[in-house]
Parts: structure tokens; C-alpha cells; sequence
């Protein structure tokens, strides 16, 4: 890929329609799927014997849509569902040292993993073990370490609901909290705040409320890549004369039209529908400037309209504030206009939007919580939506966008380094263990412990962790030192080349693949972004007879490592029900779990928020009176640069280095910037660049020779794409309210290469 001519040029057409169907097309032809792939499709997301969408989070449709689907996520299914290969004879022919080498893309595109390996150190390659061997393998140097908390049970969002609770209950049972997660890179942030301002963890909305909103609030978030069946909610708005307000640095693609492949009409008449109705392009990280300028509009407003606050709502409802009125008042335009970076006409016609709705959505992604005041800015979002009494009824109320399909059941099922005692006790009394009650490592935390000699063994269940994790050469460097790491996965990446002094690579069935136990087929299930419930159910051989089962090997493990638990670990894997039974015990909203959830749809897990119950000290949702952040570097010539995923990207997969919606084709190595940035720094469209870094600790990283591209967005700020960027955030680059990395919010200069 790398070695064909780039190009970039503006992308004025719609999101998804044609572009999207014609890019499927491409990917099915390339892994020759088109009866494959095609038959996914009318399996995909059907609540009825379908599977569900290994892709993004969003919730199913509550019609029953026969094809709620969208461009990445067959991307996805069919990159899990390729005929190629990753044997025993692949890995003789290749040493590590040679596939270091090789690009990410060139990794995953060799195919599926087959069997289990080891790596052996004489002659730098993995090699075949069998099953009984690798968890033999696992069991001896986790009872070998002198302490529990010297090893970190990490996971991405793939796993189901049921694989999760056995994870953590290993975990726990052997002995530490540390379970760190992608949600520490991405949703952290979301979590505390609004677990702070309501008492709960996850939004109050739900698709019904998208399907009724007045107006809808749309922040970080480019929905057209990252949460793309979005779009279909976003036409309905608009079809329906709701205002649909994106706030971004980028204008993308999904805030201007689209074409909804599903709508057969539309797609033959080539009619767009708008998925938007104002973009404000706030700086990077002034959006919660943008939240005080409309809640100080509001009280402005309120002194000649009592309409314009809720102030039954505030009063019955809310605590704190007069402290945040007296704060808001306080703050002056001038300052909410300079941190916002937007105009105060910009900031009041989000206002006059917002106070005209009777009902109103805020939504938000990782463009909010990636920085270093992320769980301030979604607490002020929180502030807004109560000045109105915009929760607790329909149309209404926050909904954070989580970006990895399960991430947020991983949460629901336990996977939390920081787990409540009330969970403990509850977990404890379901499953006879003593879990410890001491806090343990996230991902941060984790890759310090590996540095510092205190973390020695490492066990992935899923993703890339070497390439998601911030400071790649840092964290690359931590696993090398563990004694042992462990990455259950389905295709071969960076992390399984980056590894410890012992090295197992243990290959499970994908989601689009059949599951068979002791009692027969098994399904298993999951928890979209709005906490609905539901099962998912593969169909397709799987890609070797080598391969098992998450919750098998998860049951191996513990078995190896655990002789004497009393836990019935095979007996919960020859039947999930038994797991779901044990689940409904342990887990508040699972009661009754294996009726529940064979419902059409599934079921929705309660919110006390959404119901106006807060599990908060004061027993009701609090006011945030946090200070407002100063988001601008003090020396001009230094710019903040955000990074993101591309069109053709999932989180760290690689589909090729196109990015359809931003113009781009055959490059990777860019950096977008404004015109007048480069014109001040003597950079030329399609120069190449020197990217420097400067950390919280004063240290500086380096990327040389990248791409400079001309893109519309705020003077003062950059993007360029992660995981490449990933080396320019230092290991002490974290927020200290939410431990995330701050990937939207490095301070860089940016200079013609040398």
C-alpha cells in the first residue's frame, strides 16, 4: 500500500449511499466473500438467530430492520471471515525478528490464527503447543509470583457478557482487581463524571429518545466512520424538523448529508438527506467552554423568559446550583469566546437552539473525553441538559457514543479496576470466592507496573494493546520485560511480536463463528452503548477445529491456575445458561437473565437516573462547579494536535491507508493543519514535516517526514492519525481526573523537515 502515490481532494458527496456500497463491494471482491459475505449480512444484528456486529457499539434497530448494517462493520465481519491463514507452517517461515518488520496491515491480512503457540527463544519463532500445555504454561507462572497484583488481566471490548464474568471472576478469585481496559483509553472519563453528576456509570438514552429528540447535540464524535448506523437516526432527525447540532474541530463527512444504504429509493434516486443543521468548530478541548457560553445564555435568558431554565426540575431535582449559577455569571464572555474558540453569535445560536427544544440529546465520543479535563467538560454537558430538566423523559438526556462493540457489558460485567464493594459483596455471595477489596491497575498504571518490575505477567484478551496504549516504544518496552505474556486473539498483530520472556499466542472463535459445547450450541451476549441486552448467535464454521471458545480457554486458565477452586469452571462452559444463572445472581439488572434476554430485542438493563433516582451523596443530581480549563498553549507556536482513526480503520486495524471522507488516498503518514498554520511556518500543501512533541514531564518524541495536508479546522490545531501518532504521547501524558491518555490533546511543533 505504502508504496503507491497519495492524493487528497475535498469529499462533497454523501456519507454512506453509493461510496459505502461501492467500498463493500471492493472489500468482498478482494476477500473473494460475495456469498459469504453477502449471507452476513441478513444475519448481522437480527435479534432473531443473528450475530451481532463485531464493529461499533450502536444499538440494533427497534423495528426490526432486515439490513442494520453499515460499510465498517461488514469490513469487519469479512476481515474476521477471510480463508487465509496463520498455521504452524506460517510461523516456521517467518522468525519474529522478520515479522517486526512488516506493517500492521501486512500482520492482520495474513489471515485467521489456527492453533496455539509458544514462542520459542532459540529459534525466534512461535511453534505449536498444545492446549493442556499453554494453560499449564499460564497456571505455573501466575502461582509461581509472590504476589497476585504482579500480574494485569487486560481486555478490549469484544468480549461477551459471559466470557467477561468468568474473566474477572478469575481474576478475582486468584487474587487482584487488576483489570484493566480499552474504556480506560476511551470512556474513562464518561464514566466517573457522570457516575458523579447522576450516580450512574453509562447515559440515560436510548434510541427511542434519538427517534424523538427536538434537537440533538453531537460532540467529537465523527459518526460516519466511528458509529456509522448513527447516520440513520440523524436523517430521521432531520426528516422530522429536528435541529442537529455537530461540534467538532473537524467538519466531517456525517455532518453534512447522507444516503442511507437501506433506504432502496434514496439509493436509486441518488437523494441525500442532511444530517445536520449547524457545525460549530470549537478548538480541541474548548467544548466545555462552548457548554458554560450556552448555560450563561440561558440565565441571560431566563431573567426576561421563565421558561428558559426548569426550575421545578432544579429545585426537586438537583443540588448545587447556586454555586454553579454564581459561577457561570461570573465567567466573562470574552473568556468563553477565547476557550471555545468560537465566535459569542456561535455560542448564543447553539443556545437559542437548545432553549427552544423541549427536548434535547447530547451526545458525546472520544473527542471530549480524551483530555486532560474530559470529565469536567461531560459534567458540564450534564449541567446544560439539567438547567432544562432534560432527563428522566423521553427525548432527552446524556448518551455517550462508546466505540467498541461489548466495551460498555466488559463494564456492567465486572471488568473495573476500581470494582464498588457493593459489586464485591454481591459477587462474593454469588460465587463463594473473597474477592480483595484493594483498587488495582488500569492501563496507565499497568505499563508503569511492567517498567517498574512490579507487573511480570500480562494476559490480553483481544485487541492490540501495544498499538492502542499510548508511548508505543514504552509500552513496547514493558511487555518485553514481563516473564510471561498471554494475547488471546483471532488474526495476528504487533502485540503478538512484542513480547515477554515467555510468549503464548491462544487463538478463539470470532462472533460470526459457530460455538459448540458439551449441551450444544451456545450463544452468548452482549450490551450496546444504551444498555440493551441481547444475544448473539454465530453461524459459520469455525476457521480451524483447533480453535475454542473465549469462556474455555478462560476456563483453562483459571483451572491451571487455580487446582483447588471450588468454582465450577468446566461445568459453567459445557452450558453458558449456567454462567447467565450465575450472573443474574451477581450482577443488579440481570435478574431472571436467561428468560430476559431470549426476548425479541433482548432487554434494556435499568437507570435509576433515567427514572430520576441518583445514587449520589446528596440523593440527587449534582451541579459541577468546576473551574474552566485554559486549553490554549501559552507560545503561539506551539499547536494542539489530536489524533483519530481514518475511514478505513478500526481502532488499531488497518484496512488499507484510504480515508475516504477526508479526500485522502494511499497515505497514513500525514498531518492535517490549517492554512494559515502552514503559511506561518513555510510549510507547502504535500510537504513533508517534523512533528515534535513536548510532554507533561518536559521530555520531547518525534515523528520525521510526514505529509502535511491543508484541512478546514481551527487555527492553532492538528490531527493525524493513531496508532502511527500514538509514539507522541509520553507515559505521564494521562489526565489526572480520568488516568486517560490525552490522545486529543498533544502540544507539538511543527516544522519543513530537516
Amino acid at each position: 500500500m505504502a508504496d503507491q502515490s497519495w492524493s487528497q481532494k475535498d469529499y462533497h458527496h454523501p456519507a454512506a449511499g453509493w461510496g459505502a456500497a461501492i467500498s463493500v463491494n471492493k472489500v468482498l471482491a478482494k476477500e473473494r466473500a460475495f456469498g459469504r459475505g453477502s449471507a452476513a449480512m441478513f444475519r448481522m444484528n437480527h435479534e432473531n438467530d443473528g450475530f451481532d456486529c463485531p464493529g461499533c457499539a450502536w444499538p440494533d434497530d427497534l423495528k426490526g430492520l432486515k439490513l442494520d448494517i453499515c460499510e465498517n462493520g461488514i469490513k469487519h465481519v469479512v476481515w474476521e471471515m477471510t480463508s487465509k491463514r496463520v498455521d504452524r507452517d506460517f510461523f516456521a517461515r517467518h522468525t519474529v525478528s522478520e515479522l517486526e518488520g512488516w506493517s500492521d496491515f501486512e500482520l492482520e491480512d495474513q489471515g485467521r490464527l489456527t492453533e496455539p503457540m509458544v514462542y520459542d527463544a532459540a529459534s525466534d519463532t512461535y511453534v505449536p503447543i498444545s492446549w493442556s500445555d499453554a494453560f499449564a504454561l499460564v497456571g505455573a507462572e501466575l502461582r509461581a509470583l509472590d504476589d497476585p497484583n504482579q500480574a494485569s488481566f487486560y481486555t478490549s471490548g469484544r468480549l461477551g457478557n459471559e466470557a467477561t464474568f468468568l474473566y474477572q471472576l478469575m481474576a478475582r478469585e486468584y487474587g487482584t482487581n487488576n483489570l484493566p481496559d480499552c474504556s480506560n483509553m476511551c470512556h474513562e472519563a464518561s464514566g466517573r463524571a457522570l457516575q458523579a453528576s447522576l450516580g450512574t456509570g453509562k447515559g440515560t438514552a436510548d434510541l427511542e429518545d434519538w427517534e424523538t429528540a427536538d434537537a440533538l447535540f453531537i460532540m467529537g464524535v465523527n459518526a460516519a466512520s466511528n458509529a456509522p448506523r448513527m447516520l440513520t437516526a440523524l436523517t430521521e432527525a432531520f426528516d422530522r424538523g429536528a435541529q442537529i447540532v455537530h461540534v467538532n474541530p473537524l467538519i466531517e463527512a456525517a455532518s453534512r448529508k447522507a444516503i442511507i444504504p437501506h433506504e432502496m429509493v434514496d439509493m436509486a434516486l441518488m437523494k441525500a438527506t442532511r444530517t445536520g443543521t449547524l457545525n460549530l468548530q470549537v478548538r480541541p478541548g474548548g467544548d466545555m467552554a462552548l457548554m458554560r457560553g450556552m448555560a450563561k445564555a440561558l440565565f441571560e435568558e431566563f431573567r426576561t423568559d421563565p421558561k428558559a431554565l426548569d426550575v421545578e426540575f432544579i429545585e426537586r431535582y438537583t443540588h448545587g446550583f447556586s454555586d454553579y449559577r454564581d459561577l457561570v455569571e461570573a465567567t466573562p464572555w470574552s473568556e468563553l469566546v477565547e476557550q471555545s474558540g468560537l465566535t459569542e453569535k456561535e455560542i448564543r445560536k447553539a443556545a437559542r437552539i437548545y432553549s427552544a427544544s423541549d427536548r434535547t440529546l447530547i451526545s458525546w465520543c472520544l473527542g471530549v473525553t480524551q483530555h486532560e479535563h474530559g470529565p469536567d467538560a461531560i459534567r458540564e454537558i450534564v449541567n446544560v441538559l439539567l438547567l432544562r430538566g432534560n432527563l428522566g423523559r423521553e427525548g432527552a438526556g446524556p448518551s455517550p457514543v462508546r466505540g467498541h462493540s461489548n466495551v460498555q457489558g466488559n463494564r456492567t460485567c465486572g471488568i473495573d479496576h476500581r470494582p464498588s464493594t457493593d459489586f464485591l459483596d454481591r459477587l462474593d455471595a454469588a460465587t463463594g470466592i473473597t474477592a480483595p477489596r484493594e483498587h488495582g491497575r488500569d492501563t496507565v498504571s499497568t505499563i508503569a507496573g511492567m517498567h517498574d518490575g512490579t507487573v511480570k505477567v500480562f494476559v490480553g484478551m483481544g485487541g492490540n494493546f501495544v498499538m492502542a496504549a499510548p508511548d508505543t516504544p514504552y509500552t513496547a518496552e514493558g511487555l518485553r520485560r514481563c516473564e510471561l505474556t498471554v494475547q488471546v486473539s483471532t488474526k495476528l498483530n504487533r502485540s503478538h511480536l512484542v513480547h515477554g520472556r515467555k510468549a503464548l499466542i491462544l487463538p478463539c472463535l470470532g462472533r460470526t463463528e459457530k460455538d459448540e459445547q458439551k449441551h450444544g450450541l451456545m450463544e452468548t451476549s452482549v450490551e450496546d452503548s444504551m444498555s440493551m441486552v441481547h444475544l448473539s448467535r454465530g453461524k459459520r464454521k469455525p476457521a480451524s477445529s483447533h480453535l475454542l471458545s473465549e469462556p474455555a480457554i478462560i476456563a483453562g486458565m483459571a483451572r491451571a491456575t487455580l487446582p483447588d477452586s471450588a468454582t465450577p469452571w468446566d461445568w459453567y462452559v459445557d452450558d453458558y445458561d449456567r454462567i447467565r444463572d450465575t450472573m443474574a445472581k451477581a450482577l443488579i439488572g440481570f435478574e431472571d437473565f436467561n428468560r430476559r434476554v431470549r426476548l425479541p430485542l433482548g432487554f434494556r438493563l435499568k437507570q435509576p437516573a433515567r427514572e430520576l433516582v441518583f445514587a449520589t451523596p446528596s440523593g440527587r443530581a449534582e451541579f459541577s462547579s468546576a473551574p474552566l480549563p485554559d486549553v490554549i498553549p501559552a507560545d503561539p507556536d506551539v499547536l494542539v494536535l489530536q489524533t483519530m482513526r481514518s475511514h478505513d480503520q478500526w481502532n488499531t486495524t488497518i484496512y488499507s491507508d484510504d480515508d475516504r471522507y477526508r479526500g485522502v488516498k494511499n497515505l497514513r503518514t500525514l498531518v492535517f493543519l490549517h492554512k494559515d498554520d502552514m503559511r506561518a511556518r513555510g510549510i507547502e500543501q504535500g510537504g513533508l514535516v517534523d512533528i515534535v512533541a513536548t510532554c507533561k514531564d518536559g521530555s520531547t518524541r518525534e515523528l520525521r517526514g510526514y505529509t502535511a495536508l491543508r484541512y478546514d479546522l481551527p487555527r492553532g490545531s492538528a490531527a493525524g492519525y493513531m496508532p502511527e501518532m500514538n509514539v507522541l504521547i509520553g507515559a505521564g501524558d494521562y489526565s489526572e481526573q480520568s488516568d486517560q491518555p490525552l490522545m486529543k490533546n498533544l502540544k507539538v511543533r511543527i516544522t519543513p523537515a530537516r
